[in-house]
């Protein structure tokens, strides 16, 4: 009766009232990208969400181009120009390289595809590479994806910027996995910034990195490629090291352009707290 009256008058004070709350061992980050996954390095599926939804996936199929190009063993310092071949009739996007008078080495070509998703130059590494041009360039990107095993993988260009080149989220795990493993991708996706010559008598041209995490100083990114079509929303794929550990993240299908990099912080900070298990696939 006495603890009933004390409680009544608010003078009882009650067992661990005063803590603070804790989160449940439940708790996952509200994600808004449309699919979503993050693995660790012994393939452990720390969150997924829609993860075998086939989506297009822009200008994350650069990373395949690199691939196919690096594969190919063609000389990376061979001057490449741009031509009436390589501009984009399908999405009239822009690019600094203008048609018929800018001329870089592959090499650089190849760097600001990665880094700072130039189409025209994207365009330019699919056509060169081979002798059968832009059709047998695509042809080599699927098989590749075929030999990785990625079964819900298709590419239609080298760009990107056609809507048929399509994905899901697992196998964009396979091809960062195997993305990694060559030194010039990890090292043109992480640069800030990049300058080339593309013109006789000009002055520099500078590029820089589309996904702001790079030069986040939170963040500690080993390879990254975002994308965006209006089919595809806004994409981001990468392989960073949280807390010691490399993680890969593949997010897929957002609507703001920030939104790829809102649910990357918000994942990390959900990692980095220790709420992380493994994860099964959620709809």
């Amino acid at each position: 009766m006495r603890g009933a009256w004390l409680l009544a008058l608010g003078l009882l004070v009650l067992p661990f009232a005063s803590a603070a709350p804790t989160r449940s061992a439940a708790y996952t980050p509200e994600i808004r990208s449309a699919a979503a996954l993050v693995v660790d390095a012994e393939g452990n599926r720390l969150y997924a969400k829609h993860s075998r939804d086939i989506k297009p996936i822009a200008s994350v199929t650069k990373l395949m181009t690199a691939m196919v190009v690096l594969d190919a063993g063609v000389d990376l310092n061979e001057p490449i120009a741009i031509t009436d071949r390589d501009r984009d009739t399908l999405r009239h996007s822009h690019s600094r390289l203008r048609t018929n008078e800018a001329v870089l080495p592959r090499s650089q070509m190849l760097t600001i595809a990665l880094m700072s998703s130039e189409n025209r130059a994207a365009s330019a590494l699919g056509r060169t590479t081979f002798r059968g041009g832009t059709p047998e360039f695509v042809q080599a990107m699927n098989r590749k994806a075929a030999t990785l095993g990625m079964t819900d993988t298709h590419y239609a260009d080298a760009t990107g910027l056609d809507g048929n080149n399509r994905s899901d989220a697992e196998d964009l795990l396979v091809l960062l996995r195997a993305a990694s493993r060559y030194p010039l991708i990890r090292e043109a996706t992480t640069r800030t910034s990049f300058v080339v010559y593309p013109y006789r008598n000009r002055g520099a041209v500078e590029y820089r990195n589309t996904n702001p995490l790079v030069k986040n100083a939170d963040w500690r990114v080993g390879l990254s490629k975002t994308g965006y079509v209006d089919e595809a929303g806004h994409c981001l794929v990468m392989q960073a090291e949280i807390s010691g550990q490399p993680l890969y993240f593949v997010l897929l299908d957002s609507v703001g352009k920030l939104t790829p990099v809102g649910d990357s912080n918000r994942l990390r900070k959900w990692i980095e707290a220790g709420f992380r298990k493994p994860a099964a696939d959620s709809e």
